[in-house]
């Protein structure tokens, strides 16, 4: 497997850590999504759409070397934890809640998240990470609309 290949599917080496890969994967995302220059609810929109799209095949390659939905994959972490932020206001509490509940919900894999690992190849990756990204977005514009 090419050094790209696997430096992006790792999330940054994220999934190589001996100790809760996919949390480190997330947290990671958190800082890269903090430190990003503020963008347009478009350019991220844009933003999180396309590293999906990347995310598909560089995890069915990840797959392919390390078996299915394998622990050192953790780009879907990244992709999921940034649709959990998307149009959000940049402050530490979104940031802290965003987190928090992506891991739990995460962990949980509310339907159809868990159903849909059995989808072929980096889709099965991919697909439960981004449910479960946009149940917390969702869960946190309703707090927003709230307050």
């Amino acid at each position: 497997m090419k050094l790209l290949v696997r430096l992006i599917g790792s999330g940054l080496g994220t999934g190589y850590s001996p100790v809760a890969p996919g949390t480190v994967g997330s947290l990671a995302a958190l800082i890269i999504w903090i430190i990003l220059p503020p963008l347009s609810a478009y350019q991220q929109i844009i933003f999180v759409g396309a590293t999906f799209f990347i995310g598909v095949p560089i995890c069915t390659s990840m797959e392919a070397t390390y078996g299915h939905d394998p622990r050192q994959a953790t780009f879907d972490e990244f992709v999921g934890q940034w649709v959990s932020l998307l149009v959000l206001p940049r402050t530490p509490a979104y940031w802290v809640a965003s987190f928090l509940i992506f891991r739990a919900l995460d962990v949980w894999k509310p339907f159809p998240a868990r159903a849909s690992q059995d989808l072929p190849g980096g889709w099965g990756v991919m697909v439960d990470d981004l449910v479960v990204g946009v149940y917390t977005c969702l869960l946190l514009q309703g707090v927003r609309v709230m307050l």
